[in-house]
């Protein structure tokens, strides 16, 4: 028989011939409460198929333990390292997540965001979409005093509390490397020049180029959504080059094997003819032949130093934040497709 109104503890109370208060005390395990009983209302509770109204009483403590996070996308290797991060600190801490895609598209942003305040999350993260130029979605949050915290894809303002890592230096170090195994025309494929992520990784490969004293050519800077398919567009565009770039730097590894796998089947020999870089160290990476050099970015670091953050300023919300930027370390590492 399917039980359609919720039990609450009256009805235990009512059934069990004691208090309700007696019943609300055994369920949460109270000393006073003898052990025979609190069987007694355990069994009780389980038989009847009672469920604790968790989300009611924190709304009475002003507090539902729970963490709102707004991502790009949930398809992403690094996203999912990133969520499985925050979730780490967010069950030792003991919070639930309320986890939301935008799908790169910020109506979807807003929607999400409004979404999770009426829900009354405790504190918010979130990785902003390709197209948000405004922010003032954010604004009950902060009007309210709801912790805010922006990782990898951030806004540039100062008064934002942001974890990310130091793009601009990542790209140099890729760049660089490239420079330092001979290659003399680079190529930089990126993602929307809006977000911070791109235009910093975009700026540390102009910059390595500049300090070896090589100009920077519009034709070699190529801005899609990274996706693989783009990356295979991209592969078709440098066949029709009449000189074509000697080594690529890709902002992430999906669109670099994508771009890789298309030149290979052209006949272009990686690294004989053209060198590569991507970024994130995707599982792909090491799958693709050759193995793709790539930057190592910590997303579970990224997800764990958010999380824990946010959580510290939800707990002592009277504490103000000693830095506004959080910067975490990044590594090149250099595989076949690079030497």
């Amino acid at each position: 028989m399917i039980q359609e109104k919720e039990v609450t503890i009256y009805d235990l109370a009512k059934l069990l011939n004691i208090s309700p208060a007696t019943v609300s005390r055994g369920l949460k395990g109270h000393p006073g409460i003898s052990k025979k009983t609190k069987k007694r209302i355990d069994e009780l509770a389980k038989q009847m198929g009672y469920r604790s109204n968790n989300f009611a009483r924190n709304l009475r403590k002003q507090h539902t333990n729970t963490i709102g996070v707004i991502v790009p996308r949930l398809n992403s290797y690094f996203m999912s390292t990133v969520i499985a991060g925050i979730e780490n600190i967010a069950y030792k801490e003991g919070f639930n997540l309320i986890i939301s895609q935008s799908s790169e598209d910020v109506k979807k942003e807003i929607a999400s965001a409004v979404t999770l305040f009426n829900s009354r999350v405790d504190g918010l993260l979130v990785s902003l979409a390709y197209n948000t130029d405004s922010f003032t979605h954010f604004d009950p949050f902060l009007q309210r005093k709801i912790p805010l915290m922006f990782f990898d894809r951030v806004p540039k303002r100062d008064s934002d509390i942001s974890v990310l890592i130091d793009n601009r230096r990542a790209a140099w170090q890729a760049t660089t490397h490239l420079l330092d195994q001979g290659c003399k025309r680079i190529m930089h494929i990126t993602g929307n020049l809006n977000r911070n992520v791109y235009t910093d990784r975009c700026q540390g490969y102009q910059q390595a180029l500049l300090e070896r004293g090589i100009p920077l050519r519009e034709e070699l800077v190529i801005a899609n959504d990274l996706s693989q398919e783009a990356g295979m567009a991209a592969a078709r565009t440098i066949l029709q080059m009449d000189q074509r770039p000697d080594g690529i730097f890709v902002a992430n590894d999906n669109c670099a094997v994508g771009c890789m796998l298309a030149l290979k089947q052209a006949g272009v020999k990686i690294p004989d003819d053209i060198r590569f870089v991507g970024f994130n160290n995707d599982p792909v990476s090491t799958v693709i032949e050759p193995n793709l050099s790539t930057i190592n970015y910590p997303g579970c670091e990224m997800g764990e130093v958010s999380a824990r953050n946010l959580i510290n300023q939800i707990n002592n919300q009277t504490a103000t934040q000693s830095v506004n930027t959080i910067i975490l370390r990044s590594e090149l590492v250099v595989r076949a497709s690079s030497m």
